[in-house]
């Protein structure tokens, strides 16, 4: 079979790869910042799914970026062994930019594949690593692009046309990418979970980290939640005033679901306590896993609907999730929504 190595073929899947990258990039800088967030920067609280759609762009992006980097490689690869390696200062950064974004592009697409089946066969912390390499790919991304805008702007007639099909060959590469994104999309749009396979997600609210994961045993009547000087037990903040909310999971992986929260406002806890409201620190019974703690806008933590959980869909908490209490807010990351609560601290 006859290659579409035509260079106008090759812009055009690199246009698709392009936005697939651009949303990414955006999406994952949002989620990375939401994760650890630097002192400039504010996430609203409505609408209550914001994160799930931002997420979910973000890795059903990705799934559909691996169809168009292999179709772009496909249609350039011959030009990577082109002799002389240098004929110019263009073409040395041309050259240069491409091998860091093949090996960025895979190195995000690869790592972003596995995390999101939560498997991680590697040292590495995945955060950090999967946000540096994103900068590095989309500064390869940027000097590539403007070495190759004149070509980009070339008229198609003006271009050697490929000898395969170029329709068909940027019809399957468009067709695989979306494929991908039907496989995948399922994990936020509940009507498409019939269709992906790789969206789906166990019966009813998944849990990524169980209490046995964790450390965390069954709670024995001593657990006390400290909010400020008061300290509160399981019963006494079942005797206060229960706020329902109907509020998602929304994961790093991709996934979320929604469900019936019931429990107390985290801001009707501090009123209790006379503790001013601000950011607020969350700490679990869990010892020693990387978000044990979270810290909780101001933002957040005044929002009616940002609950300590007591119940989930009218049942009492079960242990996997959380029980005896769990931090529940809107638009935010699953990883955020700390379980097994036992401290709430104002930091500022």
């Amino acid at each position: 079979m006859k290659r579409a190595s035509s260079p106008h073929t090759a812009t055009r899947i690199g246009r698709w790869l392009g936005v697939a990258f651009g949303l990414c990039f955006v999406t994952g800088l949002l989620s990375h910042h939401l994760q650890h967030p630097p002192g400039w920067f504010a996430w609203p609280t409505r609408p209550v799914d914001l994160y799930r759609v931002t997420q979910g762009v973000h890795v059903t992006a990705g799934v559909a970026a691996v169809p168009l980097l292999l179709a772009k490689l496909w249609t350039v690869y011959p030009k990577l062994f082109e002799r002389p390696v240098v004929r110019s200062l263009p073409h040395a950064l041309e050259r240069g930019a491409l091998f860091v974004l093949l090996g960025a592009s895979f190195f995000e697409l690869v790592t972003g594949l596995f995390n999101a089946a939560q498997n991680y066969p590697w040292r590495f912390f995945f955060p950090t690593a999967h946000h540096a390499v994103a900068w590095v790919a989309v500064g390869a991304l940027l000097v590539h692009v403007a070495v190759k805008l004149p070509l980009m702007r070339t008229p198609a007639e003006q271009v050697r046309r490929g000898t395969l099909s170029r329709r068909g060959f940027l019809l399957t590469a468009g067709g695989a990418a979306a494929v991908g994104v039907l496989a995948t999309a399922g994990g936020t749009v509940p009507w498409l979970r019939t269709v992906s396979v790789l969206g789906a997600r166990s019966v009813g609210l998944p849990v990524n980290r169980t209490a046995a994961a964790a450390g965390v045993s069954a709670v024995d009547d001593g657990w006390r939640l400290v909010v400020g000087t008061r300290r509160f037990s399981r019963r006494e903040l079942e005797a206060l005033p229960q706020t329902t909310a109907e509020l998602p999971i929304a994961c790093v992986e991709g996934w979320s679901a929604s469900a019936r929260w019931t429990g107390v406002p985290v801001r009707d806890l501090l009123a209790l306590a006379g503790v001013e409201p601000g950011d607020v620190r969350v700490e679990s019974l869990e010892r020693d896993g990387l978000y044990r703690a979270s810290t909780l806008p101001a933002a957040h933590a005044r929002d009616p609907s940002t609950l300590l959980a007591l119940r989930v869909d009218g049942a009492t908490l079960p242990l996997d999730h959380g029980y005896p209490c769990r931090l529940i807010a809107p638009s935010r990351p699953g990883v955020t929504q700390t379980k097994w609560v036992t401290r709430l601290e104002v930091i500022r």
